[in-house]
């Protein structure tokens, strides 16, 4: 990543929704936290987006704070970034209201992930229309200029670009930095246990903190084909050997590898040792799950520590937003 001679702020947010499963993880959550060492990391979670579809506060708040445990239970230093829930910087519904006070009906009409979320059953509202100026307004009220998405988020940002580009022109000034796209390239496509890409709409998924029996009945159910024991196996067909790669060492998936293609090893076999790989792997972040489910106080004081720290910065893009567009402020 170039990050020019221009300090480097990175914006990204996920949408509380609940428990986290590991197509998160693999598909999200893993590039935050490498992002941390990369510049001035600001995370947050989207409480804001979820009432698109969330209709349940005491719902609300709690995917909030397990989002926030799961996240600092799998390694984000809160020392190291901004970590926040959106809900705690008001500055960015304002930056989204002027924002959409400029922005084209048609620009809105040819939102791609409106659409989309329609088709897959959400009821059609103004706040799922608008999302994209909301997701402006998160990205570009920090002052980010490197946004991290999967291929499949380019046009929301390519809206935030447009959107700060004539504010900026209207306005005669750089008063919003245009962000550019970082599209994660290494995103692993994640199958849940029959197959499809694994969400929690199609009700596919493993969580991350799953164990014990709930973990076991999950992996054991997975989807494999007909292939008796004692012949050889494709691997690159096989959802069980897809996700045994996303745990397993480079040495420990090549011999895995060389079982299938050699004969008698099941997929039995397979999946006693998927389910052993995923265990070790979130054993640590398990316990500090736990740790941090009997210290919530700690956690809301975290998100707290940061919604401060980045309605601050907030704070600092919208005065001179609000000077030349004229909104007054009498205290």
């Amino acid at each position: 990543m170039n990050t020019s001679e221009k300090a480097t702020t990175i914006l990204s947010g996920i949408t509380p929704s609940g428990r986290l499963h590991i197509g998160n993880y693999f598909g999200a959550m893993r590039q935050h936290l490498d992002f941390i060492s990369k510049g001035d990391a600001f995370y947050f979670i989207a409480n804001y987006h979820a009432l698109t579809s969330l209709r349940d506060g005491e719902r609300l708040r709690q995917y909030t704070l397990d989002v926030a445990i799961d996240y600092l239970a799998l390694g984000l230093d809160p020392q190291k970034c901004t970590f926040f829930a959106q809900s705690d910087v008001p500055e960015v519904t304002e930056l989204a209201w002027i924002l959409g006070t400029l922005c084209p009906v048609s620009l809105m009409e040819k939102g791609v992930a409106y659409k989309d979320k329609v088709a897959q059953g959400l009821a059609p509202n103004i706040g799922l229309f608008t999302y994209p100026i909301l997701q402006a307004a998160d990205i570009l009220i920090y002052g980010s200029n490197i946004v991290p998405v999967g291929a499949d988020q380019k046009q929301n940002l390519e809206i935030s670009r447009d959107l700060a580009q004539k504010f900026n022109n209207m306005f005669e000034g750089d008063f919003l930095v245009i962000p550019e796209p970082y599209i994660v390239k290494d995103v692993a496509i994640v199958p849940g246990i029959d197959g499809r890409k694994m969400s929690k709409s199609y009700n596919n998924h493993i969580f991350i903190f799953d164990e014990g029996k709930d973990l076991k009945k999950k992996v054991m159910s997975i989807q494999t084909d007909a292939t008796a024991l004692e012949d050889p196996k494709d691997p690159d067909s096989c959802n069980v050997f897809a996700l045994i790669k996303l745990f397993a060492e480079n040495d420990k998936a090549a011999e895995i590898r060389e079982a299938y293609l050699k004969g008698g090893y099941g997929y039995g076999h397979a999946k006693k040792e998927l389910l052993g790989l995923m265990d070790a792997y979130f054993a640590p972040a398990r316990e500090r799950r736990r740790e941090l489910q009997n210290n919530t106080d700690m956690v809301l004081d975290i998100l707290s520590d940061g919604g401060k720290k980045a309605r601050n910065r907030a704070r600092t893009i919208m005065e001179p937003i609000r000077e030349v567009t004229g909104i007054v402020r009498t205290h």
